[in-house]
């Protein structure tokens, strides 16, 4: 992935080249985006979908096993690879655990770790308002083509279910089902740089055509930014933003990959800020229909300079 993101960025500058040296008419743009260093907005966006699939795989995981109206569902709802256990009742609290130790059930993904789920012993996950504590514990994800680009995630989050409801339950008797989340996450970066981030995000589960889609919206707000999903530190040591603009799409049938809405990322501390928008094919067009993405695109701003770049998802 990363040679052809440094291809296909040559190949744009050989272009702007091209243009100047055949006497085309050049506008401000295009003369500054060969000025710019855009590498650290790669890796932060590169970095933030990678931290989103880890996360939303074992987020998808806990929506599936707590179908059940007192605890959690059988083990038919236990993904692969994984294995779900639970402990004794600690006062009024239960705790479970979901173990990995190997590939996703689609075969692009290898975790290791665990997560742990608290919930009331009187309380049920379909009711509305219900609050659950998820703690990930050396919870290890990497893409089975890039093992050498493991994260490490350790860290808690407040999950609730708003409306109420259970999945199984959309298209049937629910048109969609809101949940929040809140929390932080403590992320090793495969070259052993360590980060602390904050997010808040609502998510709405709808049904189209028997698959689930997911849209997600930030509430976090932090330093005079509002509609954050994620804020803290980069891996480069920059205080960064993360607002959601609309809302994010995630589908089930293209492995949750994002294929549409738009996010912005802002480092006012290097002047920098970029404007993400998924749902790209390999051509750099919008995909269409039921079609999955394998890009997105990303319009930088980077001390006065800009430009457009299309990246592949990770």
């Amino acid at each position: 992935m990363r040679t052809k993101k440094i291809i296909q960025f040559s190949l744009f500058l050989l272009g702007m080249l091209a243009i100047s040296l055949t006497g085309c008419k050049k506008n401000t743009s295009s003369s500054t985006q060969t000025n710019a260093n855009t590498s650290s907005i790669q890796n932060q966006s590169s970095d933030e979908s990678k931290v989103d699939q880890a996360y939303d795989e074992a987020n998808n995981d806990i929506n599936n096993a707590l179908n059940g109206p007192g605890a959690l569902k059988s083990t038919e709802s236990i993904p692969c690879n994984a294995n779900l256990d639970s402990v004794k009742i600690n006062n009024d609290t239960i705790m479970y655990y979901i173990t990995y130790h190997g590939l996703n059930c689609n075969g692009h993904l290898v975790r290791y770790g665990r997560v742990e789920i608290k919930k009331h012993v009187n309380t049920y996950w379909y009711q509305a308002g219900t609050s659950i504590i998820c703690t990930y514990i050396n919870y290890r994800v990497w893409h089975v083509l890039h093992p050498e680009k493991a994260i490490t995630i350790n860290g808690r989050r407040t999950y609730t279910n708003v409306t109420g409801g259970l999945l199984f339950m959309l298209g049937q008797y629910m048109d969609s089902i809101k949940h929040t989340e809140e929390g932080y996450m403590n992320i090793t970066f495969e070259d052993s740089t360590h980060r602390t981030w904050w997010f808040n995000r609502h998510i709405m589960f709808t049904r189209v055509n028997q698959m689930l889609v997911l849209q997600t919206s930030g509430f976090g707000a932090a330093d005079g930014y509002d509609n954050l999903v994620k804020w803290g530190v980069n891996r480069n040591g920059e205080q960064f933003y993360d607002q959601i603009l609309q809302p994010n799409v995630f589908k089930q049938h293209c492995d949750w990959d994002p294929c549409a809405g738009q996010r912005k990322i802002m480092i006012p501390g290097a002047n920098k800020s970029a404007t993400i928008t998924w749902g790209y094919d390999d051509n750099n067009q919008p995909v269409t229909g039921d079609n999955c993405p394998t890009k997105y695109k990303v319009d930088y701003t980077i001390n006065g300079n800009s430009g457009t770049i299309y990246l592949f998802l990770p």
